[in-house]
């Protein structure tokens, strides 16, 4: 069999590229050359990842009913169907295929099988990314149809040469398939929760596909017609290539959608590699203050704060690009650091795209900013099972996974037993008295702008700083719909490490299972007890995003926040 010949990166685009993204610049291969690669999971291998996925999602997801119910699907009958069915699989891609499938349809970003080495580090990319907005005013209608929007270019790799394909350039065709077209293909595709999320999830995989749990690109090239800047029609071809993006800083749990906070990483690799050249600097020096600017973060990867200027007057700017942090302490204090930076009169927080991370970091930060005090932080709780009694009798005095550890969701558990409930009583997850250990300390008005690729703490965040009084500006209908907690299999693994009947197995090469173990609900006077999941959270206030946001740094977006942000400070001085 001929060995298909390696697609690189020329030379000459390397060395255009900033030196901290070079060598993984030079060590991307083409879609057919990563494939012919990768090795597969024997028989043996396969059925015992099945078992433990039928046993992961049968005693511990959180959401299986709801998910049965929305979607009048039955994951666990799939997967023992694929289980008897093995023999008729003959390659490793159409079992991971078939697998991907099964957990996709779950449209839980939470809960998913990811992939084995060599994809679990691996990422599909074209060296651009597309975004749309509607051609309506700033107040319209946010049920925007995917044919009434326009798809623009908003970044371009520096490193890649073109003569007209720049960034602002409207794409048409895809592969010979109408743009809005394409976006619907590849969102039903997607694992989103809602209508909002599938959109947003199905335009990020026409150019960025994390293997470990996206389905790969089926061609190995791209051939895009587009309107460059002249208002001329072209065609390009563009190869998929494949690039190895290990964690540098694994988190130590991590709420996140996981393919949006892989897009994430992507897209700092092509379009930011700056941040990773400035992290490194930061994490190289003794003393990473004295290396700041203004409002430069000692959190790039997570912080981005400004000072904006708007029609309306001077506030502050704060992007929170992820919660994914080890400590979430630092997340709080670095926030509380850059916002005695910015102007006090009114604050924008935009976590726009933030796939989550630590809930107990995003939880702490409400504190600090949010109208109503003292904060109570979400609630959660389990599905009734066997397996999530011994989860609690086992992790009954873990301080990591609540509290005072998983004893208080013991005794509804047990009474299940005898009521046949499905799900516990509710307790929170994060520790009130940290979040309310600092107290208000912002002293104007703040709010927080979302749209359907949050997720997950990203979510907490939001919901709690609505349920504490604060305003939600949307660009979207509603959040991307992650109400849960998540554990991976090795997670759950080491809390039965003690338990003889431990009915986990290690999974092989580095596979892995992650699940939705526990559930929010909401906590404020009018939504109280409301799931976040799949429904995310609806914002107060809607904005059609421009093509002026797009190409020209969110003026709009942020023109339209600074006139809430004026109504409120009228209101609070009416008050």
């Amino acid at each position: 069999m001929r060995t298909p010949a390696r697609i690189s990166i020329p030379t000459i685009s390397q060395e255009r590229a900033l030196p901290a993204v070079r060598p993984l610049l030079k060590s991307s291969v083409g879609v057919a050359e990563f494939f012919a690669s990768a090795e597969g999971l024997s028989r043996s291998q396969q059925t015992r990842v099945i078992d433990q996925a039928i046993m992961m999602l049968e005693g511990f997801y959180a959401h299986l009913p709801l998910k049965r119910a929305m979607y009048a699907l039955d994951p666990l009958q799939r997967l023992r169907l694929l289980r008897q069915r093995l023999h008729t699989f003959n390659s490793a891609a159409s079992f991971h295929r078939e697998m991907t499938s099964i957990f996709t349809s779950l449209h839980d970003l939470h809960t998913n099988y990811c992939l084995p080495a060599p994809f679990k580090d691996a990422n599909a990319w074209l060296p651009f990314k597309v975004e749309s907005y509607c051609g309506i005013h700033p107040g319209g209608d946010p049920a925007c149809a995917p044919e009434h929007r326009t798809y623009l270019v908003t970044s371009v790799a520096e490193w890649f040469n073109h003569p007209t394909f720049r960034r602002g350039v409207e794409l048409l065709y895809w592969n010979g398939i109408p743009i809005a077209r394409a976006v619907e293909i590849a969102a039903a595709q997607s694992a989103g929760g809602n209508a909002g999320a599938r959109h947003a999830k199905g335009l990020a995989a026409l150019t960025a596909r994390p293997l470990i749990v996206s389905p790969p690109p089926d061609e190995e090239w791209v051939i895009v017609q587009f309107r460059n800047l002249a208002d001329r029609i072209e065609e390009m071809r563009v190869q998929w290539q494949v690039t190895q993006i290990p964690d540098e800083i694994p988190a130590k749990k991590r709420g996140v959608a996981l393919a949006t906070e892989r897009i994430r990483k992507i897209g700092k690799f092509l379009f930011a590699p700056e941040t990773i050249q400035f992290e490194r600097r930061l994490a190289a020096s003794r003393n990473p203050l004295l290396l700041l600017k203004k409002t430069e973060s000692l959190l790039p990867d997570v912080f981005n704060a400004r000072e904006v200027r708007t029609p309306h007057g001077k506030f502050g700017y704060i992007r929170i690009r992820t919660f994914d942090v080890d400590e979430p302490d630092d997340l709080v204090s670095e926030f509380l650091r850059l916002v005695r930076l910015l102007p006090q009169k009114g604050l924008i927080l935009d976590v726009r795209d933030n796939g989550g991370g630590r809930s107990a970091a995003a939880e702490r930060l409400l504190q600090l900013i949010s109208p109503r005090q003292p904060i109570e932080p979400a609630r959660l709780y389990f599905i009734n099972t066997p397996f999530t009694l011994r989860l609690c009798m086992l992790q009954k005095a873990n301080k990591d996974l609540g509290p005072a550890g998983l004893s208080p969701w013991i005794q509804s558990i047990q009474r299940s037993m005898e009521t046949g409930a499905t799900f516990s009583a509710s307790f929170p997850y994060t520790d009130p008295i940290t979040c309310n250990s600092i107290g208000r300390q912002y002293p104007g008005p703040a709010i927080v702008i979302t749209n359907s690729l949050c997720y997950s703490a990203t979510e907490f965040f939001a919901a709690g700083f609505q349920d504490h009084g604060g305003i939600v500006l949307g660009v979207d209908r509603a959040t991307g719909g992650g109400g849960a907690n998540v554990r991976t299999h090795e997670e759950l693994r080491s809390y039965f490490r003690k338990d003889r009947r431990s009915p986990f197995k290690t999974l092989p090469n580095q596979a892995d299972l992650r699940v939705a173990f526990r559930r929010s609900v909401r906590v404020g006077p009018t939504t109280a007890g409301n799931d976040v999941e799949d429904f995310g959270v609806t914002p107060d206030h809607f904005h059609a995003m421009t093509r002026n946001d797009l190409l020209r740094g969110n003026v709009d977006l942020i023109n339209h926040a600074a006139r809430l942000l004026v109504a409120l400070r009228a209101t609070h001085a009416r008050c």
